[in-house]
């Protein structure tokens, strides 16, 4: 798994490494998606980025206080979910970030070392 380091690491969940099946966050090893909040990692068994729905995330948009935005790691490369998910994500007020999950996973490290009150949900390698 290529390591992902930083100087300051922000409170929060830090993603530490990524492999094609999933992720190692503070050191747990989670295979499949894994959905990030300022407070904890939680193992997600992502649909495929076609079939993802609001409902898929709805923990992650009924954080409290909500979210700044919501960074999607769309798997190994960068692939647009359906219109509709990003409509139903935008009509609850929050912004959506889309990129692969490696760029995702880096960016949730520098915004988190930020104190940026940010969610993520990262699909594994192997799935986009």
């Amino acid at each position: 798994m290529p390591r992902i380091d930083r100087e300051q690491p922000g409170a929060g969940p830090l993603v530490q490494a990524f492999s094609g099946s999933g992720f190692r966050v503070d050191g747990i090893v989670y295979s499949g998606g894994v959905k990030l909040t300022p407070r904890e990692a939680i193992a997600w068994d992502a649909p495929p980025i076609d079939e993802l729905t609001q409902q898929a995330i709805a923990d992650l948009l009924d954080l409290a206080p909500s979210p700044e935005f919501l960074l999607l790691g769309t798997g190994a490369t960068l692939r647009r979910p359906a219109r509709s998910f990003i409509d139903a994500v935008e009509a609850r007020g929050f912004g959506i970030e889309i990129m692969d999950s490696r760029a995702a996973a880096r960016a949730w490290g520098v915004l988190r070392a930020e104190d940026r009150w940010i969610a993520a949900a990262l699909l594994p390698l192997d799935q986009g």
